[in-house]
């Protein structure tokens, strides 16, 4: 201030706020810090120059509990404090302090600061600043004020006028007023600019007409903006939660034998409509508009006493209703600890640090679930006998350390995805990773290379993560097109992936007669990537069976050897030798035939590799959906969906370590593994860079494989900015049915040989390798079909609701915080951002689910070929 190098100072003291919050506002300490905050306003005074204003305001108020964010007076109210040398008021100021609009505060300062008052700003100026103090004319007093009226009123004109064209939610008739008003003004003002020594009355007139123009528009826009419609809040609010009861109901009730779901789905729809008709018809006849939100808030409300009066009649009357959440108590208490974050703006701006404590404790208490209550399941040799084999019992599957390994694996995964997070706004002492900036912005070139290199590294290591699994259960064997493409378009996938970050890391670099090449690849490049994995999922769909046939014909288990015909015997031992022989093959020969005829057919055919057919068409689809979406984001999140990839198979594994297998159903997917595969999709999320506001959204993605834009279309750029934001959205819905596939897939290890009856070891030993018992895994879905869509149908309604609820508890908050001081930079945000990823989380669930019928339907036309193929 002594130096005097400045037009205006700002100065932000957070004491008091932080004294209020912890003391409260009649506290001593509370005392001791506004003394100490006197003090300084009293230093300031002292050094004030005559033609200084000094403006002390508050931004907020708080409670007698010192918090602050509702809509109560105390909370919104605050003191405004104006100082000057020189004297600022004519008269006396009055007893009562004069309650003034915060937004009051903008277009004065903007106008005693010579600046034009911001184009959105509805507020009024303060007019008595602008009077000239002691020694002014009272009528040149009263014409600087109505100028900065009219000024201002202009500016909420036009405002007015671009608002209402642009928007249309203004009161039609109540704006044409208002229009009129400044309009009448308005010439009253020009006139009084050309006679101005005839003012008189008419400056008082015209003052009072601007400042009733100024009042009235900041009422009309309040009015629309501050307008909340509870009817539909609570409407909105009624269909969430029908919707999530009715997924958690369903999905309790899909396992159930022979449960009537057609019928019990007729009746509610059509007393579902008939509410809604009752609520139209009643509308149009009271003259009120149809509101969509509450049309479809009857209709669920009308709905559902039917269909829980038809459960009940069908199931409760016979035996008692299953418990509706079956979870673990610290389970319940975990989800339930996230759903009460987001009332809180605090755990809203921190839920990228609360998300992956929450899903460390969840596989702590898996970790702990699985050693206290013994669940390290037993070898579940379930595999149908077949004529002389039999099923023995062996060693349990797993050693005692084998979950906490997984833990282990799984919390450091954790903790090194972690290390990638961006920091939101609203924490500036936060420092954001600086790996995810583009290796574009590293100016180093050493460090630069080292960078790349371990990014086209994550993917390499990613590809042969999943070539090896494909492996590791023969699938990678099998001759089907989307096996030959995981052989060869998949490293071609990687090596274009590579090439466009090398182009994209180093295009400034390029020599000037090659940046024509370098544009031009960039361009094809991310497109030929994109275009591949498109087609890959093509063949995928086309041929998604990726087993390996054998085919021969059938040859008697043993043979015996003959000697070789030279001439008739000549003696009786030549007799005695021969014709024993003679006799075996033809037994054999008979014996042989007769075994054909019983198995109908001559031709053997065996199928390798069927245990995993449905996770490996999972695995194979993920991983093509995983390169174009890692191609959207910048090349160090690559080593994310490395662990991203390493995270889901430890979390699968720690999962189906403690579910059982069973042979005839019904199969079940636990609560606690469709929490933990959210909550990995939710932290997934933050570690890729994102945040739930707009401002962290990755524009940059929208220009992958564009540079130069997309001319007029905007649902293309629109894809690919959704494909970033919501890609673990994506890839965890589509992959979530490996969370009922997983358990059978570790059933085994590998192939079983049978086991022999005594005397056969060496018809063992002389069997080829394809003749060994192959694990039936995941076949063993199949000799249930009804418990296999069941426990499809039960897994999707439950991952809808582990979702639902989340919306559920964002829009409460988001309703009942309405008038909160944050509710447009956390709450509706996070609404907005839980609402979109639930939309593409129910497509990507369909999509996976509908991957797996399609599994499905596959096999069993294989197998109905099959048998037409032995029958001939």
């Amino acid at each position: 201030m002594d130096s005097g190098e400045w037009d205006v100072l700002i100065a932000h003291f957070l004491g008091v706020d932080h004294c209020g919050h912890k003391h409260g506002p009649h506290h001593p300490e509370m005392a001791k810090k506004l003394s100490q905050m006197d003090q300084v306003i009293q230093g300031l005074i002292e050094r004030l120059e005559n033609d200084t204003l000094l403006v002390v305001a508050g931004d907020h108020g708080m409670t007698m509990n010192g918090d602050h964010g509702g809509d109560s007076e105390l909370e919104v109210s605050a003191a405004l404090f104006l100082y000057s040398p020189t004297a600022l008021f004519p008269t006396a100021p009055p007893e009562e302090p004069e309650v003034i609009p915060q937004v009051s505060l903008v277009p004065t300062l903007a106008l005693l600061l010579g600046l034009p008052i911001p184009f959105g700003n509805i507020g009024e100026v303060m007019t008595e600043l602008f009077s000239g103090g002691h020694g002014s004319h009272p009528q040149a007093s009263a014409l600087a004020q109505v100028s900065a009226l009219h000024i201002n009123a202009q500016q909420v004109s036009r405002f007015l006028h671009a608002y209402s064209a642009a928007t249309q939610d203004l009161q039609v008739k109540e704006l044409h007023q208002l229009q009129k008003l400044f309009s009448k003004a308005s010439a009253s003002y020009q006139q009084l600019l050309q006679n101005p020594q005839e003012a008189g009355a008419s400056l008082r007139t015209l003052t009072a007409e601007l400042q009733q123009f100024l009042r009235g528009a900041r009422a009309i826009c309040l009015e629309s903006w501050a307008r909340f419609s509870l009817v539909r809040m609570a409407g909105g609010a009624a269909l969430l939660a029908a919707a999530c009861f009715l997924c958690l109901l369903a999905s309790q009730l899909a396992v159930s034998p022979g449960f009537p779901f057609r019928p019990l789905l007729l009746t509610p729809v059509a007393w579902g409509l008939t509410w809604a008709m009752l609520y139209a018809g009643l509308s149009v006849t009271t003259g009120s508009k149809v509101d969509s939100v509450v049309l479809g808030a009857v209709a669920a409300a009308g709905s559902l006493p039917p269909f829980l009066w038809k459960v009940w009649a069908n199931w409760g009357s016979t035996r008692p209703l299953v418990p509706l959440l079956p979870a673990p108590l610290p389970v319940l208490l975990l989800l339930l600890t996230r759903l009460a974050t987001f009332f809180s703006d605090s755990f809203v701006v921190a839920e990228a640090r609360a998300t992956p404590f929450l899903l460390c404790s969840l596989i702590l208490f898996l970790v702990a679930h699985l050693h206290w209550e013994d669940q390290l399941l037993q070898p579940k040799l379930l595999t149908v006998p077949r004529l002389g084999s039999s099923a023995p019992t062996g060693p349990p599957r797993h050693s005692g350390t084998y979950a906490l390994r997984l833990g282990i694996g799984l919390l450091l995964c954790t903790r090194l995805s972690g290390l990638f997070h961006r920091c939101p706004e609203e924490t500036p002492a936060c420092h954001s990773s600086p790996w995810l900036s583009p290796l574009a912005s590293m100016v180093g070139g050493q460090a630069k290379n080292l960078w790349y290199g371990a990014c086209v590294g994550a993917l390499v290591a990613l590809l042969v993560v999943v070539r090896l699994w494909l492996r590791r259960y023969g699938n990678l064997k099998s001759p089907e097109p989307p096996v030959l493409f995981v052989r060869w378009g998949l490293p071609l996938m990687v090596l274009g992936t590579a090439a466009y970050w090398a182009l994209a890391s180093g295009a400034d670099e390029a020599p000037p007669r090659l940046r024509a090449l370098v544009a031009g690849a960039s361009v094809m490049l991310p497109r030929a990537v994109m275009g591949l994995a498109a087609s890959g999922l093509m063949l995928l769909l086309w041929r998604p069976v990726t087993v390996l046939v054998k085919a021969g014909a059938g040859a008697s288990r043993t043979r015996t050897i003959l000697t070789p015909f030279s001439g008739p015997p000549t003696s009786q031992a030549d007799l005695d030798y021969v014709v024993p022989q003679i006799y075996r093959h033809m037994q054999e020969e008979f014996q042989g035939r007769l075994e054909r005829t019983r198995t109908q057919g001559p031709v053997t055919v065996a199928a390798y590799q069927l245990g995993s057919v449905y996770s490996a068409a999972m695995v194979t689809a993920l991983i093509l959906l995983a390169f174009p979406l890692l191609l959207l984001h910048v090349e160090r999140v690559s080593l994310v969906f490395l662990l991203l990839f390493l995270q889901s198979f430890l979390l699968l594994h720690l999962l189906a370590a403690g579910t059982s297998v069973t042979t005839t159903g019904p199969f079940v997917v636990l609560w606690q593994a469709v929490s933990a595969w959210a909550l990995l999709a939710n932290q997934t999320f933050y570690s890729t860079g994102h945040q739930p506001v707009f401002s962290a959204i990755h524009w940059h993605a929208a220009f992958v494989g564009f540079p130069d834009g997309h001319d007029s279309s905007t649902w293309l750029p629109a894809l690919l900015v959704g494909a970033n934001t919501f890609a673990s959205h994506i890839l965890f819905a589509v992959g979530c049915p490996l969370l009922l596939l997983w358990p059978f897939l570790c059933e085994s290890q590998g192939p079983r040989k049978r086991q022999q009856l005594p005397g056969c070891e060496a018809e063992a030993r002389a069997r080829p390798e394809e003749e060994r018992e192959e694990p039936l895994m995941e076949m063993r879905l199949r000799d249930a079909p009804h418990h296999f869509n069941a426990a499809l149908l039960q897994l999707g309604l439950k991952y809808l609701f582990v979702l639902g609820v989340q919306i559920l508890a964002c829009a409460l908050a988001a309703s009942i915080l309405r008038r909160h001081l944050m509710v447009w930079k956390v709450f509706a945000p996070k609404f907005i951002f839980e609402a979109i990823g639930f939309i593409v989380s129910s497509v990507g669930l369909l999509l996976g689910i509908a991957l797996v019928m399609r599994v499905d339907g596959a096999v069993s036309s294989w197998f109905r070929r099959l048998v037409l193929a032995q029958q001939r």
